[in-house]
């Protein structure tokens, strides 16, 4: 067939699929607003175009779990606390395939798909960096036709709005269910119940048995609501399962009941209500820790039940449940899949204990994301005991057994006995359980899982050397780069003519062979401007602060957090603003830097970091000669869709957290891949980033892990001697109180008084050095670019495809399945 035949194909294939989505388009709006589309308010457009896609959608899910069930094919199903999936309609539109196509429906009906998009709620599933690494993994599982399936809570509100009002930060309910979400089917056929309280004890039987007994416990119905996760171009659609805390189904049966009955009753309803309410309650007091605990045992003691049932109804063995079933516990608060697990085995199936525990051992498996021994999950026995009876049974007959183990390999050593115990001084180490009810324990970057076997966990590593590996994170390219930015994607694709990276993100390293041709490197350089373009006008909308795009725009945008040090950042900023006021000599290229992200409500040095960032920008946007040299803006809120805006306009990805602190990072990967240069430390993924681009295309800075960890053991640094010894460090320190931007003693305290736990005094110089560096390479455009250029090409590797596939091979065990 010819050229012109096949585009002549192409073109009526087109031109049938677009007359097929106009149709189904507009009998959608008939059906759901009864309007004709002219009437068709944007919301309701929205709605209209998703309605369309979950027609399509629909067909492939069913076809989809049809062939998981017929070739009983082995499915993994990824627990987490979050799942940060952002909008859902482009993307969707994106993986079917069809968003070319819709777009020009929609122009043809003098409608704007774009507009339609935006009118899409974010979905308050979660917080940071955990949610979108989970999200990004299931949208690769669906890419790679992997049968693998998240599950997570319905929560009512995400973390919380947040808005700046005077200067401060202030939390109010994220209320991102209030108009519905479209994607979503509730499935009350399919509900669980979970049982919390009572009490749990075994009684023996006439033939010398032992049966569980679980008397007055209180039973809350878990409801799955699942959200479609379509694959790229392939017809896989596999399941987001989300909880939700439901009433049981009599109880609205009040009958003749007396006030106190009454008031009982409406106890229970808020209890239960409460449940999936919040995302993260706060833990500052014993009540918002319990609800945590209720959280995550609800999460895992619905979604365990649900897959076992499942996987009975298929009629395969319990017996050979490990190998048709994988569980994945990302990070600690889905650990007690472990204990359930063994409930349902035990307790339910009849198997014996040793059985039950070779089948857990084998279908767990557990991602730690922190190196911090405070960040891992413990629970007190007290409130755990009561709450959850059966299970902390089930785990105190595990740590028995573990600890038994421990003895015999380490007799009399009680210190490694201490270390090792899951139930240990009161309390019990999630950790701790999830590494010993699993067969793989994995780390998220290359130092980050180093670290974890010489520090946070050696005792176990020493112990089952072979159960750690890691798995460095990766970022979906189909979402940041070819959704946020379709210009470069399209660059990409004429420059290595092909769209082969689309599916087979590695070949995106062909674009290597163009980063010395100054033609490409001119049309990146106005893509990288256009993109500037679009968040200055963003900011002047939200922000209401004109940002000048041919600035370098230098963006740290991620949770605010001591470790990931945005205090290093403005007081850098106040540093370079007193530099200007008093060097004429000093005149780096003008320079606006971004911050965004949440301070958790009850983190006062975090909440205080945000106010000074106001404060700072308040002032120089304000002076009328520096604020055309330097501005500072606070994006509000930000959040994915956000993301979508901010990640593609960047020169410059801050990447600054303490060296040892920060697991993997995924932001710098988001960066790296829209051409921007890492600023940062050798901390988390910036290793392997390096390693990528060479030193040539980045900028590192700052004490090396290995120091940072020497300072710890040895207890030799001193804030007050860098106070007193570095000019450049006793000039900020003093600028937190001298009136210049009000009062910040707070900060000031928590740098001298607290001794600087995370190092921003010791670094300050290399970081002012550094930012020198980046002045230094900016100065020459077409050798920057060409450093942007090489980070984009040599992104690839950090594609959550290539860590998905890893895991699949090497942790899972599990194969794509193709849908015909």
């Amino acid at each position: 067939m010819s050229k012109s035949d096949k585009k002549s194909t192409h073109s009526k294939e087109f031109e049938k699929l677009k007359e097929n989505l106009k149709n189904r388009f507009i009998s959608s709006a008939h059906i759901m607003f009864g309007r004709d589309i002219t009437e068709l308010p944007l919301n309701d457009i929205y709605k209209t175009v998703a309605a369309v896609a979950k027609q399509l959608i629909s067909e492939y899910w069913i076809q989809t779990n049809k062939a998981y069930m017929d070739r009983q094919v082995k499915q993994v199903y990824y627990f987490s606390i979050e799942f940060l999936i952002g909008r859902l309609l482009k993307s969707n539109l994106i993986n079917l395939g069809i968003d070319e196509a819709f777009k020009e429906v929609m122009e043809d009906l003098d409608l704007n798909l774009d507009d339609a998009i935006e009118e899409e709620m974010d979905v308050g599933l979660g917080n940071g960096g955990l949610g979108r690494l989970a999200a990004c993994f299931i949208d690769s599982m669906a890419a790679h036709r992997l049968p693998g399936h998240g599950c997570c809570i319905r929560y009512q509100y995400g973390l919380f709005e947040q808005k700046i009002i005077q200067g401060n930060q202030v939390e109010i309910p994220d209320n991102w269910l209030r108009d519905g979400f479209a994607w979503e089917y509730r499935k009350p056929d399919k509900a669980i119940n979970v049982k919390f309280n009572g009490n749990a004890y075994m009684k023996k039987q006439p033939d010398g048995s032992l049966k569980l007994v679980h008397e007055d416990a209180m039973v809350v119905m878990a409801v799955p609501y699942d959200v479609p996760i379509v694959g790229y171009h392939n017809k896989t659609v596999n399941t987001l399962r989300l909880w939700n805390s439901e009433v049981n189904r009599d109880f609205s049966d009040y009958g003749m009941l007396t006030h106190e009955q009454m008031r009982q009753k409406q106890e229970y309803r808020n209890f239960v209500e409460s449940i999936t309410q919040y995302l993260y309650p706060d833990d500052s007091s014993n009540e918002g820790r319990r609800m945590r605990l209720i959280q995550e045992y609800f999460l895992v003691s619905a979604g365990v039940q649900s897959i076992v049932r499942h996987y009975l109804r298929t009629g395969m063995n319990i017996h050979e449940f490990d190998k048709k079933i994988a569980i994945h516990i990302n990070d600690t608060h889905p650990a007690l899949c472990v204990a359930e697990l063994m409930r349902i085995l035990v307790d339910e199936q009849g198997l014996e204990w040793n059985d039950a525990w070779i089948i857990t051992r084998n279908t767990c498996a557990y991602t730690n994301h922190t190196i911090m021994p405070e960040a891992l999950e413990r629970w007190g026995v007290d409130m755990f005991k009561s709450l959850l009876p059966r299970i902390y049974m089930i785990i105190d007959e595990i740590n028995r057994r573990h600890c038994e183990y421990i003895t015999a390999r380490y007799p009399n050593n009680v210190d490694k006995l201490r270390a090792m115990s899951i139930i240990e001084n009161g309390e019990i180490h999630m950790a701790r359980l999830a590494i010993v009810g699993s067969h793989s324990v994995n780390g998220v970057a290359r130092i980050h899982t180093d670290i974890l076997k010489s520090t946070t966990l050696h005792d176990f590593y020493e112990y089952w050397p072979r159960m750690f590996n890691n798995k460095t994170n990766g970022i979906t390219h189909r979402r940041w780069l070819m959704g946020a930015n379709p210009e470069l994607a399209d660059l990409i694709d004429a420059t290595i003519n092909s769209r082969i990276w689309h599916r087979h993100p590695e070949q995106l390293d062909l674009f290597n062979e163009a980063v010395d041709n100054p033609r490409v490197l001119r049309a990146l350089g106005e893509i990288k401007h256009l993109r500037k373009i679009r968040l200055a006008e963003y900011i002047k909308s939200h922000n209401r602060i004109d940002v000048d795009p041919n600035t370098i725009f230098d963006i740290q945008v991620k949770r605010i957090h001591s470790y990931k040090r945005q205090l290093m950042n403005i007081l850098h900023i106040i540093w370079q603003f007193h530099k200007l006021q008093s060097d004429p000599s000093y005149n780096p290229p003008p320079t606006t830097y971004f911050f965004g992200g949440k301070a958790a409500p009850g983190y006062f040095i975090a909440k205080e970091t945000i106010r000074l960032i106001l404060a700072v920008a308040k002032k120089i946007n304000n002076d009328p000669v520096i604020s055309s040299k330097l501005k500072v803006v606070f994006i509000e809120n930000f959040g994915v869709s956000i993301g979508e805006i901010v990640y593609p306009a960047a020169d410059v990805s801050e990447r600054i957290s303490t060296a040892s602190k920060e697991a993997s990072g995924t932001g710098n990967m988001k960066f790296m891949m829209n051409g921007a240069i890492t600023l940062g430390t050798l901390d988390g993924a910036n290793v392997e980033i390096r390693e990528a681009v060479g030193d040539d295309n980045i900028v590192i800075f700052g004490l090396k892990a290995g120091e940072v960890l020497r300072f710890y053991e040895t207890g030799t640094y001193s804030a007050w001697q860098q106070f007193n010894d570095n000019p450049n460090v006793r000039l900020v320190i003093d600028k937190l109180t001298d009136g210049s931007f009000g009062n910040f003693h707070s900060l000031r305290d928590y740098l001298l008084q607290g001794n600087d736990e995370f190092f921003i005094l010791k670094d300050f110089n290399s970081y002012i050095d550094a930012h020198s560096e980046i002045y230094a390479r900016y100065s020459d455009n077409l050798a920057w670019l060409k450093s942007a250029a090489i980070n984009i090409a040599n992104s690839a590797r950090f594609s959550s495809d290539r860590t998905i596939d890893e895991y699949a091979d090497e942790i899972w065990g599990i194969e794509p399945c193709k849908i015909q």
